[in-house]
């Protein structure tokens, strides 16, 4: 990594001179390596979201932008918002009973979207927390008790926790049964895992959720033995009930003859961060009140970290994130610039957007289709560009999802692909991994620009030495001639479902699961051999596929079977983690969100 000691103010004058409007409007590579050069330099320190550093790279968009002659919306181009960091127990965590004294981080935990508050309470046993009534399935844990103003006790999981997929999965979140109980009227939910569960019963971890929001009641986990003391009245214990509810399939609900009194008190760390947003307005009266979105990501991974989402968690060094995503955001500024300059511009007008914390599970993006600065409505199209700076110079192919949630879209795409430096592979899906999963979940149509994933990615050698500026250079132009028949054509594409608009449910028995088949009769393989993929699990709309041999993790090894479990042991619920498998010679590196 090379140090760039130089401000932002020179670095907009020497690198990123903005052409007068008698020059021809172009894309220029040189402007690419500079606008990279910058953003992802030592000096701007990874540019995490809500540091002085991941300002620094904001206000150099704003700058540009306004430096084109675009309109600045939000406070001065900026729309901020909170977003959480870390989570941390309060001083004032206690819970107690008659004969019981519970110590926070031992037998128990508020979990990191309890409420901070105190809640002395009579406490109900409710099962799995279900209320399921539909044409195949009939369960309610409530019905036989009152649970108004109590504590309810919960076991995590379902009866059918060791099946591969139960119909009961859509029910077995923690934020499920949450609403469950807040529905029937309790004041506080407590959270327990059977022993068939999970045997070793640890305490859930106090991380960061994405997308993080508190509840508005207490919520607690606690472990077996302090469960049975609660139980004791009964003469009954968690393990008795988790095997009374799977052998019967039917409630087993109790009142509990106990007072719990407890103090949560949960810290969220929250930071302001921002989306950089500028509007080209469009020349035509009508079709000016519509909108395209050309956005990209800014924000990445700072110094790394355990828990940053960085591949080489043990190294604390500065992620420069020139291809993730630095590459995305030179490519919207250039084509920002070649749109401001050109002499005839479209008739729609395009929103420029800068995303922050796309990298924390796509908040900024979210917060944007949230509170629109524009009618959200007459959104008619996003072009989301997220790693578009390592196009291979031997198999150039650019990856293009979304290609299924307009109708035509294929088509359009297609027809402007001819005569390039690349070969297009498409995919139809509308959700994924980064930004423009936020507005396809609005309804909006959305192509995503991709060119894959390599070893530097979420590391700390992802520098601007690695991209194929030339390369980038091909993408921004087949975006830009896109964007620019859209942006004037009389139609526009009709919204269609291609593919959910959420992540994949992978997660059983409390466990992530990543939804793949194990080959065991595999022997004298350097890795872990999958022998099927679950049609619809996170493995499957990663690309993984049967035959594919996993060999890391997140960046750590993955020698056989046992290592992977060992692996998966670490992630939790809407982690999203990069896996590196063979498929034949050829090294891939997927990113399965679970």
């Amino acid at each position: 990594m090379k140090l760039i000691f130089i401000s932002i103010t020179s670095l907009i004058l020497l690198h990123c001179a903005i052409p007068m409007q008698n020059e021809q409007a172009a894309i220029s590579e040189k402007e690419i390596y500079d606008h990279i050069s910058y953003l992802a330099s030592d000096e701007l320190e990874g540019r995490k979201p809500g540091t002085p550093t991941g300002d620094k790279a904001a206000d150099y968009i704003a700058k540009h932008f306004n430096q084109l002659g675009l309109t600045l919306l939000g406070e001065n181009g900026k729309q901020y918002f909170e977003v959480v960091t870390s989570v941390t127990l309060g001083p004032h965590n206690s819970l107690s009973a008659p004969g019981i004294e519970a110590i926070a981080a031992q037998t128990y935990t508020p979990t990191a979207f309890s409420s901070s508050m105190t809640l002395e309470a009579a406490v109900s046993f409710v099962g799995y927390g279900f209320m399921i009534d539909s044409d195949t399935l009939n369960w309610d844990d409530y019905d036989a008790v009152d649970v108004k103003d109590k504590w309810v006790m919960i076991l995590r999981g379902t009866p059918e926790n060791e099946a591969r997929s139960s119909k009961f999965d859509k029910y077995s979140s923690l934020r499920h049964k949450l609403l469950v109980a807040r529905d029937h009227g309790a004041a506080g939910v407590i959270f327990v895992s059977g022993s068939k569960f999970e045997a070793e019963d640890e305490l859930i971890d106090l991380r960061i959720e994405r997308n993080l929001s508190q509840a508005t009641l207490p919520v607690i986990h606690v472990k077996r033995e302090l469960a049975d003391q609660i139980l004791a009245e009964t003469s009954t214990t968690v393990s008795d009930l988790e095997t009374k509810l799977d052998a019967g399939l039917k409630p087993a609900s109790l009142d509990l003859d106990i007072v719990l009194s407890a103090t949560t008190d949960i810290v969220q760390q929250e930071v302001t961060t921002q989306n950089v947003i500028a509007l080209l307005p469009g020349s035509d009266q009508e079709l000016k009140d519509e909108f395209i979105v050309v956005g990209a990501h800014y924000d990445h991974l700072g110094w790394g970290g355990k828990g940053s989402g960085s591949r080489r968690p043990d190294t604390t060094a500065i992620h420069n994130g020139a291809d993730d995503n630095a590459s995305g955001v030179a490519a919207v500024l250039e084509i920002a610039e070649r749109f401001a300059l050109s002499k005839k511009g479209p008739k729609r007008s395009i929103l420029f957007m800068a995303f922050g914390a796309e990298e924390m599970g796509l908040l900024g993006s979210k917060f944007f289709t949230k509170n629109p600065l524009v009618e959200k409505s007459q959104i008619k199209q996003m072009f989301n560009l997220d790693m578009v700076g390592r196009l291979s110079p031997t198999k150039p192919s650019l990856t293009v999802g979304g290609t299924g949630t307009g109708k035509g879209l294929e088509d359009f795409l297609l027809d402007h692909a001819s005569d390039r430096a690349f070969q297009i592979s498409s995919t139809p899906d509308g959700y994924g991994p980064s930004d423009h999963a936020a507005f396809y979940v609005e309804d909006v149509p959305v192509l995503f620009f991709f060119t894959g994933i390599t070893e530097e990615y979420h590391t700390p050698l992802d520098d601007v030495e690695t991209i194929n500026i030339s390369g980038e250079k091909a993408i921004a132009d087949y975006a830009y001639d896109m964007i620019a028949d859209l942006g004037s054509r009389a139609e526009t594409f009709t919204f269609q479902e291609a593919g959910p608009k959420g992540p994949p449910k992978g997660g059983k028995r409390g466990k992530v699961k990543m939804g793949i088949i194990p080959d065991f009769a595999a022997a004298n393989i350097n890795g872990f051999l999958i022998g099927g993929v679950v049609p619809g699990g996170p493995a499957a709309v990663s690309g993984m596929e049967s035959g594919d041999v996993m060999i890391a993790l997140e960046g750590l090894s993955v020698m056989n079977v046992y290592d992977y479990m060992s692996r998966m042991a670490e992630v939790k619920s809407g982690q999203r983690v990069t896996v590196e498998v063979m498929r034949g010679e050829e090294k891939l590196i997927l990113i399965v969100e679970l």
